[in-house]
């Protein structure tokens, strides 16, 4: 990954979310945070910033704790929100916090206790994510918008669809134009082209445990499905995103290139984070 890093010059890192297994954090002075994530990646390439998501194995620890500045005094690569947009003028990123869309993990968590501190009530919080979200993408002007989320939209591997995304984030994605959703939560490397949109599904959540050995067809075109470990890129320009998936030894193993049906634009000079 770091050399992989160093020949494409990358901007910065995106983290699909479950950044400590199994059960996140226990605080801001959990020794877990330098052990896998400080002391993990240490490629020159890779002292970037990192863009992170939660995940549900996150929502298990001290969520308060992966967002506390604290944890960028410690190393300030480290940029975790709940919901929030990177804004690079060329391209607008929407992160959204999709544990608490799952049904299952509030009134079904088996043994498993979730932090939904500055969450709950349910209901109420993802109206407002989905309202902000919506005003947030039909103000952007970017060539190119892609929205990053912890858990699939669609998938083939263990886990499948998400239905609740589905049902409420899917229909604002569609709405606004999204045109790639980006996901971690099944472990493998998968690109799945809608049928009913032009928008295209991205899971990359290969970084650790993987061979699963789980298959299930969905509804949309499967156009590549890697079940073991690998990375992802995204290099971005005016006409063209190219996407490449890497395994663990930085091969290819697939690519893809999209041309954007959007009008160009001069690019500005990027960047800024806000939340939503």
């Amino acid at each position: 990954m770091g050399r992989v890093g160093e020949e494409l010059d990358i901007d910065f890192v995106i983290s699909t979310g479950d950044n400590f297994y199994e059960k996140g954090l226990t605080g801001v002075d959990d020794q877990e945070f330098e052990k896998s994530f400080t002391n993990i990646y240490t490629a020159k390439s890779l002292q970037k910033p990192w863009y992170l998501v939660l995940g549900n194995h996150d929502y298990k620890g001290d969520v308060l704790a992966q967002l506390s500045p604290v944890l960028r005094k410690i190393d300030s690569r480290f940029i975790c929100m709940r919901s929030f947009i990177v804004n690079a003028e060329l391209v607008d990123f929407f992160f959204v916090d999709t544990t608490p869309f799952q049904l299952k993990y509030w009134i079904h968590p088996k043994d498993d206790h979730y932090d939904w501190r500055e969450v709950a009530p349910r209901g109420k919080y993802i109206s407002n994510l989905l309202k902000d979200l919506d005003e947030a993408m039909k103000k952007s002007t970017a060539k190119w918008k892609i929205a990053v989320g912890h858990h699939t939209m669609r998938s083939v591997s263990d886990h499948g669809d998400t239905k609740e995304l589905v049902q409420l984030l899917l229909p604002v994605l569609k709405e606004n134009g999204i045109d790639f959703y980006i996901n971690g939560h099944d472990h493998c490397l998968e690109h799945i082209s809608s049928r009913d949109s032009p928008i295209q599904y991205f899971t990359s959540g290969a970084g650790s445990k993987a061979w699963r050995g789980v298959f299930q067809p969905n509804e949309d075109k499967l156009k590549f499905f890697y079940d073991g470990q690998g990375f992802m890129s995204l290099q971005l320009n005016q006409d063209q995103a190219n996407f490449i998936f890497y395994n663990i030894n930085g091969n290819i193993l697939y690519q893809y290139s999209q041309q954007s049906m959007r009008k160009s634009y001069l690019l500005q000079q990027p960047s800024y984070v806000t939340e939503e």
